[in-house]
């Protein structure tokens, strides 16, 4: 149905930042593997697009490279890019010039002419922040972005760096565009087990019963990265894990698993239930800071063998930075169905593992009807969603172990993508730039989605902003963070879940 829908609407994407390192590892790859399965139009053209003085041919050269070396399907075939390579072309352009804009003006004219069909425009704004005020005012001058139901905006993170910037940025592109035009990415909403927590949720009648206070203890939501800085320390010590990773992916998640079951499965109906999670969550108090959110920043270590430095020695970054790279927050969604659970998340660089899980753990049998030596491995039974680097979905359960005496132990219920299914998923580039062309908006932020979720995490930032940490560094390399955040949960009764070594994809 996609495919055919997508065959007979011309696009033309032009690219800011063309040049740079989002269009070499992830756009280019990704719209050359639409092109290779059939999912992209009968007409279109790629226009690449930045200061730098480069002919169609110099770009067509850098993206092949970009393509060649982070495809998910290796590298070119010579028909293949030959195909693909003619509708990509170049223009040396600066973002603040409005000469600019009069040159894509005929470009989009002289391909509307050829394809006798009005084209669908994508601006893929691949820069840096403070240009997406200056692009979009320049788009709106030139009288680019007319016709709403054609002309499309896509912005990637960070939307704002607090609240007041987020309205600004809200504000003036709504004095421009629809809001049906802006596509705010935030990639991992196109991973493939992000989507099927959505699936799994709401096309098994089993889970409805028990998805919430009822049965669920808590729930939490773990992204670990074994990475640093790399060149990155000018962006990040502006940033931080709590603007990097909290305000937007990992809210993202929560809304996904605590959301209400939706009428249908329209892009506003979605992401209204996203926003009432938002909306429905605990604001913090001054007291509420200090005993559910925490922070951290890594020291030098081991990983892998290798010693790597601590966050204040890596390049680009303030050697007296008070920037956090490790945080963890006790959030309560107050509603109905989630009143009382904690929802604990956490996020760090420099950590012992790289992974992104969300664990459901259930509550614990109400009788125990089984001797003590039965139940020494007692474990309570939790859903696993597993989203990197293994894709997978899980149910621990207590199972008898084979043998003449009654002893249980937890065994895992594995749905494993590798497993199941023989063909490759898409990475998640690939379902968003699709779902730009074709106009759907339900895996993209809504601007009140977005404003919430500043408003939320806004008391935290403040709080550590105008508080120096006297601790920092307060964790090493290849840890699992502070000690702090171990207490947060642990005062609770619960510990952070880690899937063991053995389960993760090498």
């Amino acid at each position: 149905m996609k495919s055919s829908a997508i065959k007979s609407q011309p696009t033309i994407f032009i690219i800011f930042g063309g040049t740079g390192d989002l269009n070499s590892r992830k756009l280019a790859p990704a719209l050359y593997n639409l092109f290779l399965d059939g999912w992209m139009p009968n007409e279109f053209s790629i226009i690449g697009t930045g200061r730098t003085n480069l002919s169609d041919d110099d770009f067509r050269t850098k993206i092949h490279e970009g393509i060649n070396q982070f495809s998910r399907t290796g590298k070119t075939t010579e028909s293949k890019w030959a195909e693909f390579s003619k509708n990509v072309t170049y223009q040396v352009s600066d973002a603040k010039d409005a000469s600019t804009y009069k040159e894509f003006g005929k470009r989009i004219q002289q391909h509307e002419a050829e394809w006798k069909q009005e084209a669908n425009i994508i601006f893929y704004l691949a820069v840096s922040p403070n240009f997406f005020p200056i692009i979009a005012s320049n788009i709106a001058k030139a009288k680019l972005a007319t016709n709403p139901d054609k002309a499309r905006i896509v912005i990637e993170k960070p939307f704002g760096h607090d609240l007041e910037t987020a309205k600004e940025l809200n504000k003036l592109l709504s004095g421009i565009f629809d809001e049906k035009q802006i596509y705010r990415i935030d990639h991992y909403l196109g991973k493939e087990t992000v989507q099927n927590i959505m699936a799994f949720r709401f096309a098994n009648s089993i889970l409805e019963p028990i998805w919430n206070r009822n049965y669920i203890e808590n729930v939490q939501i773990s992204v670990t990265e074994q990475l640093g800085m790399g060149e990155r320390g000018d962006y990040y010590d502006g940033a931080g894990a709590m603007r990097d990773m909290v305000q937007n992916h990992i809210l993202q998640l929560l809304c996904l698993v605590a959301m209400e079951t939706p009428i249908n499965f329209s892009a506003d109906e979605l992401r209204n239930r996203k926003v009432e999670v938002l909306r429905a969550m605990r604001k913090f108090t001054s007291e509420d800071i200090r005993s559910s959110a925490v922070r951290g920043q890594y020291s030098t270590g081991w990983i892998e063998g290798k010693q790597v430095p601590g966050y204040r020695e890596e390049a680009k970054v303030n050697p007296q930075s008070n920037t956090e790279t490790f945080a963890a927050v006790k959030f309560f969604v107050d509603n109905w169905r989630w009143q009382g659970v904690p929802f604990y998340v956490r996020t760090g660089k420099r950590l012992h593992q790289s992974s992104s899980l969300i664990t459901i753990q259930f509550k614990d049998v109400p009788h125990f009807v089984f001797p003590p030596e039965a139940t020494e491995s007692w474990q309570q039974n939790r859903l696993i969603i597993s989203i990197q680097p293994e894709m997978s979905i899980r149910l621990q359960v207590q199972a008898k172990r084979p043998g003449l005496d009654m002893v249980l132990n937890a065994v895992d219920m594995v749905f494993d993508y590798d497993g199941t299914y023989t063909s490759e998923a898409p990475e998640a580039y690939e379902t968003l730039l699709l779902d730009t062309m074709l106009g759907d908006q339900t895996l993209f932020m809504r601007g009140d989605q977005v404003e919430a979720a500043w408003d939320l995490i806004m008391p935290i930032l403040n709080a550590w902003e105008s508080k120096k940490s006297l601790s920092f560094p307060n964790y090493a390399a290849d840890s699992w963070g502070p000690e702090v955040a171990e207490a947060l949960i642990a005062r609770d009764g619960f510990h952070w879940f880690t899937l063991p070594l053995s389960n993760k994809k090498k």
